[in-house]
C-alpha cells in the first residue's frame, strides 16, 4: 500500500484528496496539515444551524461540507491528519463500523503512547488520554472504498473553536469554551512541548505497517489532483455547504465522545421552558434552567436542577415525577412532561 506524505498543503485539497482518491480508483494513506485555517462540517448536518457563517466570511475563514459524518470542527497546521483509503477486499476494511474504527485507531493510540501520552481507544471514534479528547476521527464509504480521516492534535485553539460555531447566545458560548478546555487535549499540553513532526510521522507510519502492511512512500497519482479538481465547483457551492440538515430549536455540540453541551428551548402552556446542560457518558452533569414560567415556591426551581444532577438521561421523566410528588410544587401549566420535553437530549 502507499504511502503519500504531503506534507503542507492548500486547505481544501486537505479535503478533497481523501475524497478524490477513491474515485481515481486508488487507496492508501495520506498524511497532511492543511496550511490554513478552515471549519470543517459533517455530512448530516445544517451549516446554517452549525456555524457562524457571517463571522467566517468575515474572517476568511472557509467553510467545507466533508463526506464524512460527525461534528463541526476547526482544522488549521496545528493538527497533523491522516487519511486511510482501503479497497473493500482490504483485511482492515472487514467487519462492522466499530470494529473497523478499533482496528485503524489502535496504531494513533500506540504512537500517542509511544510519545509519552497514555492514551486510549474510547468507542466509538475517539482516542483520549486522561479522560479527554486528543484525537477525533470519523470514516465513510466513499466510491467503494472504506475511508477512516482524524488527527493527531499538536495544538489547539479552544476559543476559535468556541467563536466559529453558531449558538444561541453568549452564555452558551462561553459554556461550549468551557467544557471544550475541560474535555479536550493536546500533544504540547500533555508534553509541554510539541515533538518534531517526522518524528510523529515516523512512529504513526511504524503503528499503521504492523496493521496494514507496509507503506511504500509515493507521490500521489496527476489523476487524484485531476479529480480533486473536478469535486472542487460542487464541494465548495453554496449548494452543498448549505443543502441538507434540517433547521432545528435545539443546539447540541458534541465536545467528544459521551460529553456533550445541549440546550434546548420548550413552549409548554404555561410558558417557555429553557435549559442548558453538559451531558457526560449519558448523566447531567451540568443543568440551568430558565424561562418565562411560573413556579412557586421560588426556590423549588433551584432545587429540581440539584435533583436533576447526577440523573441518567433515560431516567429524567422519572425524576421529575418524584420530585413533583414529593415537594410542595406549584407552575401552572407546566409540569413533568413538559420539564423532561426540555430536556431531550437531541439525537
Amino acid at each position: 500500500m502507499n504511502l503519500y506524505d504531503l506534507g503542507k498543503v492548500p486547505w481544501l485539497h486537505s479535503q478533497l484528496l481523501y475524497h478524490a482518491l477513491p474515485r481515481a480508483g486508488g487507496s492508501g494513506v495520506i498524511l497532511l496539515s492543511p496550511a490554513t485555517p478552515y471549519v470543517c462540517i459533517g455530512y448530516h448536518q445544517d451549516a446554517a444551524q452549525e456555524v457562524d457563517l457571517d463571522f467566517c466570511r468575515e474572517h476568511g475563514i472557509p467553510v467545507f461540507r466533508r463526506e464524512v459524518g460527525g461534528g463541526a470542527v476547526y482544522l488549521d497546521g496545528n493538527q497533523l491528519f491522516y487519511q486511510i483509503v482501503l479497497p473493500p477486499d482490504h483485511p482492515a476494511a472487514q467487519g462492522d463500523k466499530e470494529s473497523i474504527y478499533r482496528r485503524l485507531l489502535a496504531p494513533v493510540v500506540r504512537t500517542y503512547q509511544a510519545i509519552g501520552i497514555p492514551a486510549e481507544y474510547k468507542p466509538i471514534n475517539d482516542i483520549i488520554a486522561g479522560g479527554r479528547k486528543i484525537s477525533g476521527n470519523g470514516a465513510a464509504e466513499i466510491a467503494g472504498c472504506t475511508v477512516l480521516v482524524g488527527n493527531l492534535i499538536l495544538d489547539f485553539n479552544h476559543e476559535m473553536m468556541a467563536r466559529v460555531l453558531r449558538v444561541p447566545d453568549e452564555k452558551f458560548r462561553d459554556k461550549v469554551f468551557k467544557t471544550l478546555k475541560d474535555n479536550l487535549t493536546t500533544i504540547r499540553q500533555e508534553l509541554g512541548r510539541v515533538p518534531p513532526v517526522d518524528e510523529l510521522k515516523a512512529v504513526l507510519v511504524r503503528e499503521f505497517e504492523a496493521v496494514l502492511g507496509p507503506l511504500e512512500p509515493a507521490a500521489l497519482p496527476a489523476e487524484v489532483y485531476r479529480v480533486a479538481d473536478d469535486l472542487a465547483p460542487r464541494m465548495t457551492s453554496d449548494e452543498w455547504l448549505l443543502g441538507g440538515g434540517r433547521p432545528g430549536r435545539e443546539r447540541d455540540v458534541k465536545i467528544q465522545a459521551g460529553v456533550h453541551v445541549s440546550q434546548c428551548a420548550y413552549k409548554a402552556r404555561g410558558g417557555l421552558i429553557r435549559a442548558l446542560m453538559v451531558v457526560r457518558d449519558e448523566r447531567i452533569a451540568e443543568l440551568e434552567l430558565s424561562g418565562d414560567f411560573f413556579i412557586y415556591p421560588a426556590e423549588r426551581l433551584g432545587e429540581l436542577e440539584r435533583a436533576l444532577i447526577g440523573a441518567r438521561v433515560s431516567e429524567v421523566e422519572s425524576v421529575l415525577a418524584e420530585f413533583y410528588q414529593t415537594r410542595a410544587v406549584e407552575s401552572p401549566g407546566v409540569g413533568p412532561a413538559d420539564f423532561a420535553e426540555a430536556l431531550r437530549v437531541p439525537a
